[in-house]
């Protein structure tokens, strides 16, 4: 009885259960009818979700940043895509399972289970669906200060990158400018020294970064700056440029700013562009690279820092880096010849990059040999150096402003490598040329000449030497673009080891040549040089100059012939050279000019320095455009016609005029004082009679119309004197009829007692002397005693160098002679000598004695 309650009870209970599952939520009576709402609901989602990261995307391009509920909006639906994916790959399985109509079951629990796991994840796929709606999904987001830029590795460029970036983070630094030569690598650090930002988050608001290359207009350098400050909406290109750049500067008023020029031509007008000026207050920064040193100063960085090429240690480092070890490995050899192919790279790191990644393929010694071969000889003809090193080069020489320019850089190319150019002669040729000068006075076309150089320095495409004044080189990956494009036009082959006239395709095309610094002994040539206009021959072993060649060279200005020891005879074609301008026979043999050399009449500078085997210039005079005429060292004052030569010469404005080996008969000073136009006078090793100061100047006393010019000056251009080795000479009074000389140099007169004679100089009172005086240089002068009896003003003296001297007791200074001091330095040998010296008073003792140095101050 008992057992069949209990039965009953158990029964009824399991029916309650089922009837719950079946009738409760219907997880497996409305199973089809979830899963197939879950598929509709889960393609809905997906397409939402679509849009929203669609929209995500284009905000966050715009610097907005996504809301935090959209990422996790974003990856719950990823989850829920992967739950989705694992029940409808099983459902084919849990629909076989439904029986009675899909109201029941075979395996009841599996499929409630299943149903309700169905169920819920269609209610969560619809609530994510609704959230997905929103229509905001980013807010404005923080800028990055800094997007790192990619840049390459700064090998050899560590100290320099320490160096800018102290400097640059100095608080009274306000503009920084980086120069050098194309492809020394200005972007490289540049970029290094922008992605140093990032170490000093939170320092600076933004840091803009802007190439702005050649032809770069206000407009597109006002729209990458606005693109940085996200001031580009639909409505910008519409803006004038005085619009964008008020927008611009109402943005970075407010803000501690870095704005970075990369690659600037030209002054980049910031107030134009509406960029505030960067002030110890504001603490903003601008800072720019340029191959100009001139657009550093124009920018207002009167101190800017310069680029340099590769120490070698570097540049064999960043070389070896290029080419990799497995190349360098193959054979000890091509150690050796990969370190010529460095060294012709000469620090530059563009090339030292281009050449090495060439030369990485490259594994065997031949191929290694040509390539030394072929960069020592005619670098332009290497792989990839054409392509990728010279154009790059070219964009500072197409940056020059004019063609006169253009063709003065050209002409440096005419030398070796490794070069040291002298600044004087390299001014005289392109006088000649027609570069400078023409139609100017000769000391308005020097001075033009060291405008064009200073240019050239600070364009970077010439580099001084520092220790080695007057002196100019030209890189020789510089040289090597100058030649391509002059290549048409130049025939340079200099101190390449040559024995013998080389073969040129076509002469007619040729219109410089250099063939100076090699070895060849005979010039001859069938063709025509119809179009050459210079032509450098120096230092050879020249012996024979074809007439032939010579007299086909109708428009040839600039021959230089000098330090060839064994060349004695000019051919005497010469004298149809028409167009000369500039000879030089410089240290030659030559034992006499060629009948008809007085036909020159376009001749302007004639050297004629250590022609011991000269003795005659006769006919000299009738060179009516001469100039400038060297003849240290010759023999020509033998010549008992010389004097009469020289007075005729003057009447034709002699500029500079050296006087030497005056030994048997005197040479008559008095004879110069009608050179009006003479600028550069030297007197060495000669006796010569002075120039009575008295008698020149002394007009008729009965004539006081005339007595105004008693005083009148005689050699009114005359700027450098120099006078070494003159015996008999007691004074140089007659210097105050040079009242524009910059340069005095006076050594080795062992009879000289005073520079300005008192009893003399008063016959000229009213002359002070020495106003425009820049140096002077008194050497191994036993008997001098004075300059000057009395204090004089020197306001352009910069520097003095007194060297045994010892009778000097007192220099011609008070405590205002000198205005300016900074720049200004005394030398003097042996340096016990200063403490001898007597001064005009106290306070002239305190200003000038501290600038007395026992070592030359260069500043």
């Amino acid at each position: 009885m008992g057992n069949c309650v209990s039965f009953q009870l158990s029964c009824d209970q399991t029916l309650n259960h089922i009837v719950r599952c079946l009738c409760g939520k219907g997880y497996i009576r409305n199973l089809k009818e979830n899963l197939r709402a879950l598929k509709r609901e889960m393609d809905d989602l997906k397409a939402i979700e679509a849009e929203v990261k669609n929209k995500v995307a284009r905000e966050e391009a715009q610097h907005q940043q996504r809301l935090e509920a959209v990422k996790v909006w974003l990856t719950r639906v990823e989850s829920i895509d992967t739950r989705f994916n694992d029940l409808l790959s099983t459902s084919p399985v849990e629909l076989k399972k439904l029986c009675l109509c899909g109201l029941c079951s075979k395996s009841v629990c599996s499929s409630y289970k299943y149903g309700k796991k169905v169920f819920l994840l269609l209610e969560e796929v619809q609530i994510l669906k609704s959230e997905g709606n929103s229509k905001e999904v980013t807010e404005p987001g923080l800028r990055s200060v800094v997007e790192e830029r990619p840049s390459g590795p700064t090998i050899g460029q560590e100290t320099m990158l320490e160096k800018a970036w102290k400097r640059l983070m100095e608080d009274g630094v306000g503009i920084m400018g980086l120069h050098g030569m194309g492809g020394v690598g200005k972007t490289t650090l540049f970029k290094n020294i922008h992605n140093k930002f990032t170490e000093v988050a939170g320092r600076f608001d933004v840091v803009i970064w802007v190439v702005v290359s050649q032809g770069a207009t206000t407009s597109k350098l006002q729209d990458d700056i606005a693109q940085k400050l996200h001031l580009c909406d639909g409505e910008w290109k519409n803006k004038s440029e005085s619009d964008k750049a008020i927008n611009i500067h109402r943005v970075l008023k407010g803000k501690r700013f870095v704005l970075m020029l990369d690659d600037i031509w030209e002054k980049v007008d910031l107030e134009v562009i509406g960029v505030p000026f960067p002030t110890r207050e504001n603490g903003c920064k601008v800072t720019f690279s340029t191959r100009s040193r001139v657009v550093c100063g124009r920018m207002g960085d009167h101190e800017p820092m310069k680029v340099n090429c590769l120490e070698w240690t570097e540049a064999w480092e960043l070389f070896k880096s290029k080419v990799g070890d497995n190349t360098l490995s193959r054979d000890p050899a091509i150690v050796e010849l990969a370190k010529k192919v460095a060294k012709e790279c000469c620090g530059l790191p563009l090339a030292l990059v281009v050449i090495g990644e060439t030369m990485s393929s490259q594994t065997t010694v031949q191929e290694w040999e040509l390539a030394v071969d072929v960069l020592s000889r005619s670098a332009a003809e290497f792989s990839d150096m054409e392509n990728k090193i010279l154009p790059i080069l070219k964009y500072s020489y197409d940056s020059l402003a004019g063609e006169h320019i253009k063709s003065c850089f050209l002409y440096c190319a005419l030398f070796p490598e490794d070069y040291e150019i002298d600044k004087g002669d390299l001014i005289k040729y392109w006088m000649c040329e027609g570069f400078i000068g023409e139609h100017q006075s000769y000391k308005r076309a020097v001075n033009k000449g060291y405008e064009v150089l200073g240019t050239l320095i600070r364009s970077n495409l010439l580099t001084e030497q520092p220790d080695r004044i007057g002196l100019v080189v030209m890189h020789d990956v510089v040289r090597e673009m100058a030649l391509w494009i002059a290549s048409e036009s130049f025939f340079v082959q200099a101190g390449v080891g040559l024995h013998e006239t080389p073969k040129v395709k076509n002469w007619r095309a040729v219109r410089r040549m250099s063939l100076m610094r090699n070895e060849v002994k005979e010039i001859k040539c069938s063709s025509k040089c119809s179009e050459l206009t210079t032509l450098l021959l120096q230092k050879n072993k020249l012996k024979n100059l074809s007439g032939e060649f010579i007299g086909s060279m109708q428009k040839l200005v600039v021959l230089d012939l000098s330090d060839n020891d064994d060349f004695q005879k000019l051919p005497e074609q010469i004298s149809k050279l028409a167009s000369l301008q500039y000879l030089n026979l410089s240290y030659t043999s030559i034992k006499q000019l060629p009948v008809g050399f007085q036909e020159l009449k376009k001749l302007i500078h004639l050297d004629l320095t250590g022609t011991e085997s000269l003795c005659s210039i006769s006919g000299i005079s009738k060179l009516s455009s001469l100039r400038i005429l060297r003849l240290e060292n010759s023999k020509v004052h033998e010549d008992v016609s010389l004097l009469k030569e020289l007075q005729l010469l003057l009447a034709n404005c002699i500029i500079h005029l050296v006087i030497q080996g005056f030994k048997e008969k005197p040479f008559n000073m008095s004879s110069l004082v009608s050179m009006e136009n003479l600028r550069e006078h030297c007197v060495k090793k000669s006796h010569v009679s002075e120039i009575n100061t008295y008698t020149k100047c002394r007009e008729s006393e009965t004539d006081s119309s005339h007595l105004h010019n008693r005083t009148s000056p005689r050699f009114t251009n005359l700027s450098v004197v120099a006078m070494v080795s003159c015996p008999g000479i007691k004074d140089l009074t007659w210097l105050l009829f040079a009242p524009n000389l910059t340069w005095l140099d006076i050594s080795h007169l062992g009879e000289l007692e005073e520079i300005i004679n008192k009893e003399k100089a008063t016959n000229l009172t009213g002359t002070t002397p020495f106003q425009k005086l820049e140096k002077l240089s008194l050497l191994q002068l036993p008997e001098l005693e004075s300059i000057y009896w009395s204090p004089l003003p020197f306001p352009s003296l910069r520097h003095i160098y007194v060297g045994n001297c010892p009778k000097l007791r007192k220099l011609p200074f008070d405590a205002t002679s000198v205005p300016r001091l900074d720049g200004f330095g005394i030398y003097m040998r042996p340096e016990e000598q200063k403490t001898e010296l007597e001064w005009e008073d106290e306070d002239t003792k305190k200003r000038i004695l501290p600038l007395i140095h026992s070592r030359i101050q260069y500043v």
